[in-house]
């Protein structure tokens, strides 16, 4: 045995491994696929050996050959026997190869479901690992089924390492064993609170793969991804989680409420620059579906445009390319927003990266307006000038076209500036979009019927011009453009000046070398023009011109009745016959003209692209039913049809070309100049041609000729587009004018009756377009069948995973226990209820005695048969169905919550109006008690201690209960009329809607700089707070070197660099172009919160013009409210009421007088000023809590009756509190 080892390891020495393979490949460049032959030979050879190292060595080396496109799959058995390997080395080579080339197909696939389980139980956490890793490329659905129960077994293993990778393979697994998502769910939830960083975030990166496609199923996890927003730090983390709350957010709008507060933080904060994408990426969903929920929404917008703009600045291609792809976002909702911008996306145009340009062009799409659509698209031809590639160039004609076309031509004021700007485009050389150009004249020319007339004329000239752009004859060359010229000018040939002179164009021998489409045009729009110049001739007594056009059309047509275009002979034989025979009548002196133009009379419609889809299929006809008897299958396949009019010749297959020597050549090439000799119909060259041909020396010696730079490079009598620029100033201008006078009229008149508003700015609706534009209705058959919606891909394994994941699980759906287990285990009943109880359960933390195991199973059967009947009780409640899928929202709210004690579950209460009538912009709001206890987290649901209520709590519970069933007894009869709006439950009587509000103060203004600010508590450290200071340049210079300074006092100091003195300025990071906003943040540390304090400071700043710079500067006071050191922080009622009854908060009140707003906007008010959030609300009556950053506690209990609001307040801080109480006082004494 010894001598049989030291044998093999001598033969090893001699074996050649994967460097040499692939240090030969490198050197047999010539004869790579011999030499590759010869090696396949040699594995081979080294796979049928006994020892499993030369195996090993083998397998490595035929997965390098597998990577280079040979095919393996000859090998698979070697690469089991190698997986199965027991040392470490040589198994993780055949899992490698396994995962290259193994796939559902693969035969011997079967034969290792055994060899990876025992992996998977192996102690060596490795081979665990390999196994778990290589599996992942292979699964098929029989794996999945088979290794299912023992992947989810490893997500609990002790060592982070495996619960990672079983967490990611799990979806894997999803995917092929549809049927193992629900019992594994709860398992997979449980590893999004694991410990280990790494195990979170591949639960993360798994739940957020499967919510990506169907994002309902999924819902009921946002208040546990809530939690790790805003406690993870981790950016992969952050960004598949913000990725996910994207996608849930349109199902739920009113989740979206929650999340600007904390998104906005993170933009404000961050400054990794994926993170920060994904966050405006998400703001941009959130505030779409809360397009009309969240009127003031503005600064979140304006938020995202100033970062974004600072990624498109960004020197880095790929940051700039996502700024423009999100700003593109952005302008669909927010136009405006984005058009101040316009700069900065015209300047990318300049770009040198070809994908940046491309995609600031999709951006100008939505910019243009009525007022700027002409200087926008002067912009883009000077680009179509000086583009470099017809691929960019005819992208540019594209998207021209693109932006004037838009909403039925809706921005477009002058279809005459249109009209040349399209004409303009066909001087482009090499395009590929003449077809584009001439529908775009044809839809112009049909549906603007004012224009009619200067388009015929420029289309006549284009006629008058097409050898100008004959030069590229190509299918879809600009040449389709003639296309376009002969159409519009036979239909609408009584607008022509000289329709005998275009009919004389339109029949030159030129128009041959056109493609047969367009002389078929030609053709039948010659015949529309000698209609009407036979009408225009005929009304003259000079009957000779008549005759002269007659025997033109005679003359010309017989050109086209030769063409080699079907379409074009027909057409053109046609007409011949009908001009010869109105000649003979013309001789006869009969007048023809009115029976010629009677068969064009009459308009042409467009019809609709889908128009022949759209045809219904009659009643009775199947069109998949054979017409003739289908041949039967006992036909011989080598019989051949007999010819049915001669001998058909049988078809050469193509050879191959093999290689001629020079006497071969030149043989063939004497035979082919005889031949060509002895032809007749072969046209010869002239002597002298071929003279000068041969003598020609070559390319090189070719002369150069001066082109005459007087001729003009563009179609003679074309008006340019430049000129409508001035006009439609001109014209715009002159209306303004008109306008004024009227208004000083109508003030004159109506003087003394109140203010006037000055009107004189000019907004889309005051431009009205030079033309009228006549939308036609595109024509459809009768009965015409629904749009077809596009069908979603049959095969997308995404689609087997929409399952309900909150429905209990049945006994059917329990995974498979393993089955290779010893006798022993399966024998035992108690191994057997441990392992239901691991798949069944939702949760595996209980703290239940194990040795009562059948009190267990009581409790758990118990427990799961309540769960059936409460579904079933909601099944029947279509009312509070639609409460559960609203109860996000609230249920992210609690995410937040310091109480740390459970209390009991209660069913979910019947939505008010209460419920969205506290819910502002910007801050989260209170739930109702009933709807906290329903939505807690599962953990504190299912703890099994209960907090015990008070009689007056209980009391409370019933009451509203009883209301409830009064609420339903009064609104079952309209509970289908009632809607879901932005995320909120409305009834037939809609509360007023929320006035704008903003967080921002003002701070100080002069001429040349605004500021802004607004405060916010540190969550991490108590004893700080962020100043946040937006600057408005209002100036139409450059801003720079702007210094911002604060004196300190004792207790509040401005955060400056290490080595700084206090009387140090800190630098802004920014610098602001004229008419720009930016902002910055400042840290403040303070020491005492119970006092408002104001701070004065200075900004210094230089103001650099063309001509100088001046230096400036603005002093201000930062007030330091007691309101500013709160934070909005939701509270359960129970802990509410707890706090209460300690007995360690002192009380203090305040009384309002005149108060007449509504009371869910006096609560509005509180939450968005003063960072409350509503614990509870009761008709006019309403229980309130903040907390300060050091942790005081403050409780407001609000009431209102008549016009008189009194507010009771508590806070273990008296001073505190008293300060707060004034500040509100303040807020309604401003309203």
């Amino acid at each position: 045995m010894a001598l049989k080892i030291v044998k093999g390891s001598i033969d090893r020495m001699f074996d050649k491994n994967l460097q040499d393979l692939v240090r030969g490949i490198r050197n047999h460049k010539d004869d790579e696929a011999k030499y590759i032959s010869t090696c396949i030979d040699e594995i081979k050879q080294e796979l049928k050996q006994d020892n499993i190292a030369v195996k090993a060595n083998a397998v490595c080396k035929l997965t390098y050959l597998q990577m280079l496109g040979y095919d393996v799959s000859w090998a698979a058995f070697n690469i089991v026997e190698v997986m199965s390997s027991s040392k470490f080395t040589f198994k993780r080579i055949g899992y490698l190869a396994a995962s290259q080339c193994f796939h559902e197909g693969t035969d011997v696939i079967m034969l290792t479901t055994n060899q990876i389980r025992k992996d998977l139980s192996s102690p060596n956490q490795y081979d665990t690992g390999v196994a778990l890793t290589g599996l992942s490329c292979f699964v098929t659905p029989d794996l999945a089924r088979d290794l299912a129960n023992d992947i989810m077994t490893l997500m609990s293993h002790t060592k982070p390492y495996i619960r990672k990778k079983a967490v990611l393979i799990m979806y894997k697994v999803f995917l092929k064993y549809p049927e193992s998502l629900r019992p594994a769910f709860p398992r997979l939830k449980e590893k999004l609170e694991d410990p280990d960083p790494g195990v979170q975030s591949a639960a993360v990166n798994v739940i957020c793969e499967l919510a990506r496609r169907n994002p309902k199923n999924y819902l009921s996890l946002a208040p546990l991804f809530f939690k790790l927003m805003t406690s993870s730090t981790n950016n992969w983390v952050l960004i598949k989680i913000i990725k996910l709350f994207g996608a849930l957010t349109p199902l739920e709008p009113r989740l979206g409420k929650k999340l600007i507060e904390p998104l906005t933080n993170l933009i404000h904060s961050t400054s990794a620059m994926s993170l920060l994408y994904e966050c405006v990426n998400t703001v941009i969903a959130v505030l779409i579906s809360l397009s009309s929920g969240m009127p003031n929404h503005s600064a979140s917008i304006q938020l995202c445009v100033q970062k974004l703009r600072i990624l498109i600045e960004d020197s880095d291609q790929n940051l700039k390319y996502l700024g423009l792809l999100a700003m593109s976002k952005i302008l669909k909702t927010h136009p405006k927003s984005v058009q101040s911008h316009k700069d900065l996306i015209l300047q990318c145009l300049d770009d040198k990266d070809e994908s940046i340009r491309l995609r600031a062009l999709d951006l100008l799409y939505g910019m243009v307006s009525k007022k700027n659509l002409m200087e926008i698209v002067k912009k883009l031809m000077l680009h179509v000038d000086k583009a470099e590639g017809t691929t960019y160039r005819d992208e540019l004609l594209t998207k021209i076209i693109d932006i004037c076309s838009q909403s039925n031509y809706q921005y477009i004021t002058n279809f005459e500036w249109y009209i040349s700007i399209l004409v303009e485009l066909t001087r482009l050389e090499g395009t590929r979009h003449g077809h584009l150009i001439a529908s775009q004249m044809l839809d112009v020319a049909i549906r603007v019927k004012a224009i009619r007339g200067f388009a015929v004329a420029q289309m006549a000239t284009l006629l008058d011009n097409a050898h100008l752009l004959t030069g590229n004859t190509q299918r879809n060359g600009i040449c389709e453009v003639l296309y376009a010229a002969a159409w519009i000018c036979g239909e609408f040939s009584e607008h022509l000046e000289d329709p005998r002179q275009t009919l004389e164009a339109m029949l030159r021998p030129k128009v041959a070398t056109l493609p047969g489409h367009i002389q078929a045009v030609y053709v039948q729009n010659a015949a529309k023009l000698f209609a009407t110049v036979l009408v225009s001739q005929e009304s003259t007594p000079d009957t000779q011109a008549a005759q002269e056009t007659s025997q033109l059309m005679i003359e010309r047509l017989p050109l086209f009745v030769q063409s080699a275009n079907l379409e074009v002979q027909e057409r053109a034989s046609c007409i011949l016959q009908l001009v010869k025979y109105i000649q003979k009548l013309q001789q006869k002196d009969v007048e023809v003209a009115e029976e010629v133009t009677a068969l064009f009379a009459g308009e042409l419609n467009p019809v609709a692209p889908k128009a022949q889809k759209k045809v219904p299929i009659p009643e009775g006809l199947d069109l998949d039913a054979w017409i003739n008897e289908p041949p039967s299958e006992s036909e011989s396949e080598d019989e051949k049809p007999k010819a049915v009019f001669a001998k058909e010749e049988p078809k050469h297959t193509r050879t191959r070309h093999t290689e001629v020597d020079e006497k071969e050549l030149a043989r063939r090439r004497e035979a082919r100049k005889q031949e060509q000799a002895n032809n007749p119909f072969y046209i010869k060259a002239s002597p002298s041609s071929q003279k000068v041909y041969q003598d020609a020396p070559g390319v090189e010696h070719i002369p150069v000729v001066q082109i005459d730079l007087s001729v003009p490079l563009k179609v003679p009598g074309m008006p340019m587009s430049d000129q409508y620029l001035k006009m439609e100033e001109e014209r715009r201008q002159k209306e303004k004018e008109d306008k004024k006078k009227k208004e000083k009229k109508k003030k004159r008149e109506k003087r003394g009756r109140g203010k006037h508003v000055d009107s004189a700015h000019e907004s889309e609706e005051d431009i009205t377009p030079a033309h009228h534009v006549d939308i036609v209705t595109e024509e459809m058959p009768e009965n015409a069948l629904p749009s077809d919606e596009d069908d979603k891909d049959p095969n997308d394994p995404h689609k087997a995973l929409d399952i309900d994941l909150d429905r209990p699980l049945t006994d059917s759906e329990k995974l498979p226990a393993r089955t290779h287990r010893s006798a022993e285990v399966l024998k035992s009943p108690g191994g057997d209820a441990d392992e239901e109880s691991i798949i069944v359960e939702p949760k595996k933390k209980t703290r239940k005695d194990k040795k009562e195991k059948k009190k267990v199973k009581d409790k758990e059967r118990l427990r799961s048969s309540e769960d059936k009947k409460h579904k079933k009780k909601h099944k029947h409640d279509p009312e509070e169905e639609e409460e559960e899928e609203v109860n996000v929202q609230e249920a992210v709210t609690l995410v937040k919550t310091e109480d740390s004690e459970p209390t009991e579950a209660l069913p979910p209460p019947a939505p008010t109006e209460e419920a969205a009538a506290v819910t502002t912009p910007e801050e989260p709001t209170g739930v109702e008690p009933t709807e906290v206890k329903d939505l807690m987290p599962e953990e504190e649901m299912k703890s099994k201690h209960k907090k015990k209520k008070t009689k007056k709590e209980k009391d409370d519970v019933e009451k509203k209960k009883k209301k409830k069933k009064r609420h339903h007894h009064h609104h079952s009869d309209r509970e289908e009329t009632e809607s879901i709006q932005n995320g909120t439950m409305e009834e037939e009587e809609e509360e007023e809607p929320l006035p704008p509000m903003s967080n921002y103060d003002l701070l100080a203004e002069n001429s040349f700089i605004k500021m802004v600010y607004d405060i916010q508590g540190n969550l991490q450290d108590g004893s700080q707070v962020v100043v946040s200071i937006i600057f408005q340049n209002k100036t139409s210079n450059f801003l720079k070197s702007m210094e911002f300074n604060v004196l300190d006092s004792l207790n509040s100091k401005l955060q400056r660099p290490e080595g700084s003195t206090p009387h140090d300025s800190l630098t802004v990071p920014f610098q602001l172009p004229p008419g720009v906003s930016n902002e910055a943040r400042f840290v403040f540390s303070v020491q005492s919160i119970v006092m408002p304090q104001k701070l004065k400071g200075t900004l210094t700043f230089i103001v650099k013009s063309d001509d100088s710079s001046t230096h400036e500067k603005l002093d201000f006071k930062l007030h330091f409210t007691c309101t500013s050191y709160l934070i909005t922080t939701p509270c359960y009622s129970d802990a509410y009421a707890k706090l209460l009854e300690s007995g360690e908060l002192k009380s203090s009140s305040l009384k309002l007088e005149g108060v007449t707003m509504p009371f869910h906007h006096l609560l509005a008010r509180i939450c968005f000023h003063h960072h409350f959030s509503v614990v509870e609300r009761i008709d006019s009556c309403a229980s309130m809590y903040s907390r300060s950053i050091q942790g005081h506690h403050v409780c407001l209990l609000v009431k209102t009756a008549a016009e008189t609001v009194s507010i009771d307040a508590k806070c273990d801080e008296v001073g505190l509190l008293d300060n707060v109480l004034d500040e509100i006082k303040q807020t309604f004494s401003q309203c």
